[in-house]
């Protein structure tokens, strides 16, 4: 298969690498600390390639709507300013990286990186063109954010090996990648992507 090669006008959008959601933390993904290395590999090539890092996070109000404790289906997580909210230590985020707080008004849900925030201005200031989605959890914000980009008119990729979902039912992963393919999201992994 051609290499696709990281152009200015890409951005790599890295979903929600929070504490909360790795091993210790309120809401772990299953195996997501697997993929941190993966995602460091194609920081790497972005930064090589003077392209554009974005990391999305949860950042909750203590009384969220998604919250257990107010009916919704999750425990409390990613609530502002707490260890569970941070990024993981070992993720290398370089320090221009523009970070994305998302579903931090308390009555509102929102799983994509791009409902409610700046995402899409900041992204079109830049004139990025496509996207190359990692992250956490597949099935819900990766797919959210993805299929958001779609909409919005960007070129998609999905980052398969720096990707983890909760899988819960089994097979629930599978069927969101797949979903996403037939959208027009394009399944590709680091063997795929050349640095400019």
């Amino acid at each position: 298969m051609a290499k696709i090669k990281i152009l200015p006008i890409d951005a790599l959008i890295i979903v929600d690498m929070q504490n909360d959601f790795m091993p210790g933390g309120t809401l772990p993904v299953p195996n997501a600390l697997t993929i941190i290395s993966a995602i460091n590999k194609y920081i790497e090539l972005f930064e090589k390639s003077n392209a554009l890092i974005v990391a999305t996070r949860d950042w909750h109000p203590p009384n969220h709507i998604s919250f257990n404790t107010r009916g919704g289906p999750w425990p409390p997580h990613c609530i502002q300013n707490t260890w569970g909210a941070e990024f993981h230590k070992d993720l290398k985020l370089p320090r221009n990286t523009i970070v994305i707080s998302k579903a931090f008004k308390e009555d509102k849900e929102a799983y994509s990186g791009f409902e409610d925030t700046e995402l899409d201005n900041t992204l079109k200031s830049r004139n990025i063109k496509r996207l190359f989605i990692a992250g956490v959890a597949t099935e819900y914000c990766v797919k959210a954010t993805a299929e958001d980009g779609v909409k919005l008119g960007y070129q998609v990729f999905l980052l398969e090996d720096a990707i983890k979902g909760i899988d819960s039912p089994p097979g629930s992963e599978e069927k969101a990648i797949e979903d996403l393919m037939n959208k027009g999201v394009v399944a590709i992994k680091i063997n795929d992507v050349i640095a400019k």
